[in-house]
Order: C-alpha cells, then sequence, then structure tokens
C-alpha cells in the first residue's frame, strides 16, 4: 500500500483474468475500455497496467509495455497515465509513475520513457514529481490505420 497525503492508496497490477476490473476503472481512460482489447493487453506478459484504488474505487491507472531492441536492450515506455478528475493533484499520479518504474527496475529495464505536449503541464508535474526528467523536444509523427472490418 502507498500513502498520499491523507489517503491511502492500493495500487494493483492487474492480469489477465482482470478484464471485469479494467471495465470497473473505465473513469481512469480517455475512453470506455474494450474487452476484447483488454483481455489481449493483460495477457501479453510485458504488457502491465496498474489501478490505484482509494477506499476500494479506482481513482487512476497507469499502463506500461516493455520494449526490447537488439542493440539497447529493454525499456519500459509509459504508454498512458489516467487520474480520475476529483483525485488529481493529490499525488496518485506520481505513484502509479513510481510503481511503473519500480516494476520496470525489477523487470531489467535500463530506463523507462514517455511523450507528452507542452500544453499538458499537469503530466509534465506527475511525471518530473516522480523523478523522471525533461528531455528535448521530439517531434510526434503519427500513423492512423482503419480498424479491420
Amino acid at each position: 500500500m502507498t500513502q498520499t497525503g491523507p489517503e491511502k492508496i492500493r495500487i494493483v497490477r492487474l492480469g489477465p483474468e482482470d478484464v471485469a476490473e479494467v471495465m470497473a476503472a473505465a473513469a481512469c481512460f480517455d475512453q470506455q475500455p474494450r474487452p476484447d482489447a483488454a483481455e489481449r493487453f493483460l495477457r501479453t506478459p510485458d504488457h502491465h497496467l496498474l489501478v490505484a484504488y482509494v477506499e476500494g474505487e479506482p481513482v487512476g491507472m497507469v499502463t506500461g509495455v516493455e520494449m526490447t531492441h537488439p542493440d539497447k536492450g529493454t525499456e519500459m515506455f509509459l504508454y498512458e497515465l489516467g487520474v480520475v478528475e476529483g483525485f488529481r493533484n493529490r499525488g496518485i499520479g506520481r505513484a502509479l509513475v513510481r510503481r511503473l518504474a519500480d516494476l520496470a527496475t525489477e523487470h531489467g529495464c535500463y530506463g523507462m520513457w514517455v511523450l507528452t505536449d507542452d500544453d499538458n503541464p499537469a503530466a509534465i508535474r506527475a511525471y518530473t514529481a516522480a523523478g523522471g526528467k525533461l528531455g528535448g523536444q521530439p517531434r510526434g509523427i503519427d500513423w492512423t490505420f482503419s480498424p479491420p472490418t
């Protein structure tokens, strides 16, 4: 259990049997989770989903994906961080990021990284408060594909 301020939060790493927990934590995500995608994510061993609970209610989540390259080894990509609006600025995001960093270390990752936009100061505060350092100004290049029919 992790304590932040006056609240005690419990951070749980979800596994393949926890699709219902993902669905129950829908408020932590940008969109309604899809059961098929949640099941696939959770059964992939190098994909990680941590959920923060306050008094039994899901209030935040972080996802990470281990990425291995032949000449670099394995690093953790912090895919997404979400905290329910009423629980922001209480250290929950920071606690989730720190727990993911701990998990990355446990899994032998040499580092962890995330991309965010300059117009997202809350994310920047959470990531730097959890020990991250601001890097350069990368340019994101996106591809968008139509879902299979």
